[in-house]
């Protein structure tokens, strides 16, 4: 991280333009968030067991509020910081992961009153008026806390605690399967975002044109029921399905199925959802799978993943014309201009967990996919890589160091923000991670 606390780029970089007083909402929403993952949790629990793929839970939270501390009050505002050994503590881009059960952190009442206190201060400089540079700190700070919202959650899965409570409705609708390809016209698609669409991350910028064949996409992520049935026929056990590297990851792994799917018995597969042990949904989408577990699901299938522009077309282009070719125009939303709904997407803790693929029909993208916004995450074909042109944003190590090392994701899931979910957002993830709510849609091979 760009340790320059006064020192603020002179590009005017493209902000929401929400005002103080629901920046202040913004930022209580959140917190109300990350202390309903974490507040409950024991002691024990608040470090758990020292694993690579997750943070100590009180190290995480901490990181969270030192993170806005940095960017707002000391970055914005000047002041001195809170706690003189925080940047020894939580800067994650100095302070290696597998120390950070080791360090001399504060303790629960120590932790959780650091987040009150830099939330208190941030509300007290957000009393008046705030300018678009202060602004553009702010919701940076938001939404990477945001995204540490969705970190607790999956992290929460991994170590096999208790479901999270009070957040999201546990009634998900049954809505059933959704089958069969949309058509995709070819044309050129403006790949990326614009200053227009509001706050943008560095690895979005800028929009620019691509030229995308004619294609046949999904209507729907694959589900629970189709993975299934990939097992049952040896997928797993098929050298000829799996990449040189996929292979390698499923043997190493030893892995006969997803991570937290339990053998069939008696016909029936069972997962463990937190620490409880559920019957799968044959309809819901799968999730908490690899980039390469998707890959050989599509050579048994016959299918492919899509590519970052032909799912960012699918989700928010629109037919020109006679449908011959894809329009200049995009819509803000899979469904249109209308912010997101329960009956648009199942997003912003709605429900507890992903619902069927034909759930939230009202937020049909133009060519007809649906949940391109929310319910899991979607692999992309797409390597992660700079666009043309690339600079890096003053939170320096977001993007840079983790370019051509991850595959994109797109599209949300139910714990993901609407601040994060836009459909330009880039998620990126390394090929082996099963950890994430991901899961995937394809496209037909010809």
């Amino acid at each position: 991280m760009d340790h320059t606390p006064h020192d603020r780029a002179h590009e005017r970089r493209p902000t929401s333009g929400v005002s103080a007083v629901e920046l202040v909402a913004q930022l209580r929403e959140a917190r109300h968030r990350t202390r309903r993952l974490t507040e409950e949790l024991s002691s024990r629990e608040l470090m758990g067991p020292q694993i690579a793929i997750v943070n100590p839970v009180l190290w995480e939270i901490g990181h969270v509020g030192w993170f806005h501390e940095y960017w707002t009050l000391r970055h914005i505002h000047g002041r001195a910081p809170l706690i003189e050994r925080g940047d020894r503590l939580w800067d994650s881009s100095a302070v290696a992961h597998a120390t950070r059960w080791q360090l001399d952190l504060p303790d629960r009442a120590g932790t959780f009153g650091y987040l009150a206190d830099v939330l208190a201060r941030q509300e007290d400089r957000l009393g008046g008026t705030i300018d678009e540079d202060a602004r553009y700190f702010y919701e940076l700070a938001l939404r990477h806390e945001d995204m540490h919202v969705e970190a607790l959650t999956y992290s929460r899965q991994t170590l096999s605690y208790a479901a999270p409570r009070e957040l999201g409705d546990a009634r998900r609708p049954a809505a059933g399967a959704l089958p069969g390809d949309v058509a995709v016209p070819g044309g050129t698609w403006r790949l990326g975002s614009t200053a227009a669409d509001g706050f943008v991350f560095d690895n979005e910028k800028w929009a620019h044109e691509t030229a995308l064949a004619p294609f046949r996409i999904a209507r729907a992520a694959v589900t629970n029921a189709e993975f299934a049935a990939f097992i049952e026929a040896g997928g797993y056990g098929t050298r000829e399905l799996w990449s040189d590297a996929g292979w390698t990851w499923r043997q190493s792994r030893n892995a006969e199925r997803p991570v937290y799917w339990l053998p069939k018995r008696d016909g029936v597969w069972t997962v463990r959802r937190y620490r409880a042990i559920e019957e799968l949904a044959p309809h819901q989408p799968v999730v908490f799978v690899t980039w390469f577990e998707a890959e050989a699901w599509c050579r048994w299938a016959g299918r492919r993943l899509p590519s970052e522009a032909e799912w960012e077309a699918a989700a928010v282009g629109e037919p020109a014309g006679n449908g011959a070719r894809l329009a200049a125009a995009r819509r803000r939303w899979p469904w249109g201009d209308a912010s997101p709904t329960p009956a648009h997407a199942n997003l912003d803790y709605v429900f507890d967990g992903p619902v069927d693929v034909a759930a939230c029909a009202d937020g049909d993208s133009a060519f007809g996919c649906r949940q391109m916004i929310g319910n899991v995450w979607e692999w992309t074909a797409s390597d992660f890589l700079p666009f043309a042109g690339f600079a890096a944003d003053p939170y320096k190590d977001y993007s840079q160091p983790w370019f051509g090392t991850r595959k994109v994701l797109r599209g949300g899931c139910w714990a993901t923000s609407a601040r994060i979910a836009r459909p330009a957002y880039r998620n990126f993830f390394t090929p082996d991670r099963n950890d994430v709510l991901a899961g995937f849609r394809t496209c037909a091979l010809i």
